[in-house]
């Protein structure tokens, strides 16, 4: 690979710089007694929730692809939905938002279905008479395996756990000194209907299946659940249980004395894409359990493990990190519980959890199809709050922010090919519900079947039910994916899908003179009916509402929508009359309007909100993760000032996926004092939801396992927090020229001053740039910039501006005198 040493404007010298790597542990004092405590793995389709007990040890099962339902028909939903919409637009042109909100139950169809829990493997040890000591609980996730070690009187036991995905499957290994071995017994339990049995005397198998149909937990329904075994998905669980001195007990599997124990476990579901029957044309779900244990079993459990690890490390380790040193050895949740509490600095832990949000997502989104839900992939209920469906008003997009700055863009596909099948119905929700008949459209919720329709079933709240930008916000990933890999292939291929998108934008958008007079020359496009998730204003009168017209949330998110449409048609060199058509558009789009307390106003009229502290906020999606440098009339500097003014306004307690948001958005606004002390928030300890000691602390923020609490889990905070660290660091731009990609990186633009020295390699730039950097002092030292394709790079670094051409696979490194 070719090296160029460039002298600017201080002298630059050739450097390659490498982050120490800092420990890569959770660890702790004790089993796990709520999910919360628990450690997850995941090999991206299966997942493991490990207790680490003494005297049962339990591991809760997932498969990413169980849930309840199957392919929806679209048109038995309220086929004619949209002849409502004229009566909304009409209520509103006359100011009876009251009328509109009521209104709006009529343009609302069937809910989303439910993630299920797969079961649960107990391991219940049998000789447990002698004082359990020493004992220890672990999560390395720098090589993705679990372990549990601890004595029990004189004698040494260990345990341990990995999911792996070359090999499909989880492999557990339990060791012990103890002359007399280990004595336990082995069984499977499930929440669904199932039936099992024993083969062969070890292997435990469970086969059973899902409701074809379900409603969520907050649905009035005395009945939530509709089953029939010749419909809805169906899984087959099979753990075979490898040692000496084994036998059968019910219908369980016992071992009587054996010094080493392999659990080999597997599942298969007969889940064979949105639009196929799970029983009529679903896969043969039996066969592949069985055959994914004959060869699972068929490994030697050394070469298992080697592979696992080669394959997760090759992903992993292409980011390291260090913020600074700390002596905290303590378990992971004493350090969490006092990093807030005595205002501890612990750039270990601050490291950690970044590099824990990429372990969770490398564990929980590697299915194509089906990406990681609300909870990645791990969920004990089969009523999980909201359905552990995919929430498209910030969940689902939340939970890939940091796939491509931190360098697992192979994560992202799993989103990616899911946008692909939210397409066809999209179309047809479209046409049902808005009386558009151009593109599609997706609304607040969405799961495996790709369902598109608002939900509700006529009584849910608008303010929630009735968004329709999902696919508007969702399909934004597709030029973001390009603009990090410069892929035209890529492009080509997903073109359509963001078009299409941009298209029911171009079919939605009405004049805003239709609802108020003109005051400019330019009659505005608005959308109408609009809403902000989950949020509600206060009228001038007094009223509550949640219907309104010309909302600041869609038109941010249309901006963005259009302007990477036509910039990826620019790029293909493709549609010139659909360019000419978005240019118009954006042109026209209501611009951003300034409240009288100087924050950007969410709604169209300056109104207050219901709850001023409310944990959205929709309306700032053109500052983070969208890219809106000005509006057309107001400048960049006055849209971030009133951007800054709202989260002011807002306050710093919210739900954690919020608090991962708002780090993300300060950093943007280039705040580092606030975008770390909202990072620090994020980090507050929350106990298990269980828990009910007098000590127990609630709200939003991170659970001993330090996985994110909304509460209750949501792992979307894990993900935007993992994204905010970058965001402090790095932040890039991409413009489009289709001779060399021009492409801007910033570093350090919003470092906090307790990382003041520090290390980065791996981080990820648009334009295909890797980033390695040191930093001392606040100022970057030394710098290597890796270019995948040929680009033009910008670089703002220590408060200077310059411009270097990269070539493709050339190394730029710099160092600072």
């Amino acid at each position: 690979m070719k090296k160029t040493v460039i002298t600017l404007l201080f002298a630059l010298i050739a450097l390659t710089s490498q982050a120490e790597q800092q420990p890569q542990v959770l660890h702790y004092d004790q089993p796990a007694d709520y999910f919360e405590e628990a450690l997850v793995i995941g090999n991206g389709t299966m997942g493991g929730i490990v207790y680490g007990g003494t005297t049962c040890d339990r591991i809760s099962l997932n498969d990413i692809t169980l849930w309840t339902g199957e392919p929806c028909n679209m048109n038995i939903y309220s086929p004619d939905a949209h002849k409502t919409i004229p009566a909304i637009r009409e209520a509103l042109r006359q100011g009876d938002y009251k009328e509109a909100d009521r209104l709006q139950r009529d343009v609302q169809g069937h809910f989303s279905q439910n993630y299920q829990p797969l079961g649960q493997l107990a391991i219940e040890y049998l000789d447990t008479a002698e004082v359990v000591s020493g004992y220890r609980r672990w999560l390395d996730i720098g090589d993705a395996t679990a372990h549990t070690a601890y004595h029990r009187g004189a004698y040494h036991y260990e345990t341990e756990y990995f999911a792996t995905h070359p090999d499909s499957g989880l492999v557990v290994r339990i060791s012990t000194d103890n002359p007399k071995g280990i004595q336990a017994r082995f069984s499977l339990s499930c929440q669904l209907r199932h039936h099992r049995n024993i083969q062969n005397g070890n292997t435990l198998v469970m086969d059973g299946y899902a409701g074809y149909a379900s409603l969520p937990s907050y649905y009035a329904a005395k009945e939530k659940f509709a089953y029939d075994p010749e419909r809805g998905i169906h899984f087959r669980t099979k753990v075979l249980v490898d040692a000496q001195n084994v036998r059968t007990e019910g219908d369980a599997v016992v071992v009587d004395g054996a010094h080493e124990v392999t659990l080999f476990i597997v599942d298969a579901t007969s889940f064979n894409g949105y639009d196929r029957d799970p029983v009529k044309q679903g896969k043969p779900y039996q066969q592949l359990a069985d055959a994914r244990l004959k060869h699972l079993t068929s490994v030697p459990y050394g070469d298992l493990r080697q592979r696992h690890v080669n394959d997760y490390q090759r992903l992993f380790n292409r980011v390291k990190l260090s913020l600074g040193k700390s002596t905290d050895q303590r378990p992971t949740d004493v350090q969490l519980r006092e990093y807030v509490d005595e205002n501890r600095f612990n750039p270990e832990l601050e490291a950690l959890y970044f590099q824990y949000g990429r372990y969770l997502l490398i564990s929980c989104s590697r299915t194509p199809n089906v990406p990681a839900n609300l909870q990645g992939l791990w969920n004990e209920s089969i009523l999980p709050p909201w359905s552990c469906n995919y929430t498209s008003n910030i969940n689902v997009e939340e939970n890939y922010w940091p796939a491509e700055t931190a360098a697992l863009p192979e994560m992202h596909e799993s989103l990616l090919t899911f946008m692909k099948e939210l397409q066809g119905s999209g179309e047809l929700t479209a046409k049902a519900y808005y009386g558009v008949n151009r593109g599609w459209c997706l609304a607040h919720n969405t799961d495996v079947w790709a369902m598109t329709c608002p939900v509700g079933l006529h009584t849910g709240d608008p303010m929630w039910a009735n968004w329709n930008m999902g696919g508007t916000w969702l399909s934004t990933h597709i030029w973001e994916h390009y603009t990090f890999s410069l892929d035209k292939a890529f492009l080509r291929e997903y073109y359509p899908v963001l078009k299409g998108a941009a298209e029911f934008c171009l079919g939605w958008l009405v004049n805003s003179s239709d609802f108020v007079p003109q005051t400019s020359s330019i009659d505005y496009l608005i959308t109408a009916p609009a809403t902000s998730p989950e949020n509600s204003f206060v009228t001038s009168d007094g009223y509550h509402g949640r219907t309104c017209f010309g909302g600041s949330a869609d038109i941010a998110m249309i901006r963005e929508c259009l302007s990477d449409a036509r910039d990826a048609a620019k790029v293909l060199g493709v549609d010139k009359a659909f360019i000419a058509e978005a240019d118009k558009a954006l042109a026209r789009l209501l611009p951003y309007k300034i409240g009288k307390k100087g924050n950007l106003q969410e709604w169209f009229y300056d109104w207050e909100d219901e709850d001023p502290h409310h944990r959205h906020q929709s309306h700032l999606f053109g500052i983070y993760p969208g890219h809106h440098l000005n509006d057309g009339v107001n400048t960049r500097e006055a849209i971030h000032r009133a951007a800054l003014r709202t989260l002011e306004l807002k306050g710093d307690q919210t739900t954690g996926w919020s608090t991962g948001w708002r780090v993300n958005l300060y950093a943007r606004l280039h705040d580092a004092k606030n975008a770390y002390h909202i990072y620090r928030k994020l980090l507050s300890y929350v106990s298990p939801d269980g828990y009910r000691g007098p000590d127990a602390r609630r709200g939003g923020g991170t659970y001993p396992n330090l996985l994110d609490a909304h509460s209750p889990f949501q792992i979307d905070g894990n993900f935007g927090g993992c994204a905010g660290v970058i965001e402090m660091l790095m932040q890039s731009e991409y413009s489009v020229d289709r001779k060399t990609p021009s492409v801007a990186i910033e570093l350090l633009p919003a470092l906090p001053d307790n990382w003041k020295d520090g290390e980065a390699s791996g981080l990820r730039a648009r334009g295909g740039i890797t980033v390695n950097m040191t930093w001392r002092n606040k100022a970057v030292s030394s710098l290597t910039l890796t270019a995948q394709r040929p680009c033009k790079v910008t670089l703002i670094m220590n408060g200077k501006r310059r411009t270097v051409t990269l070539k493709s696979g050339e190394n730029v490194m710099f160092k600072k005198n």
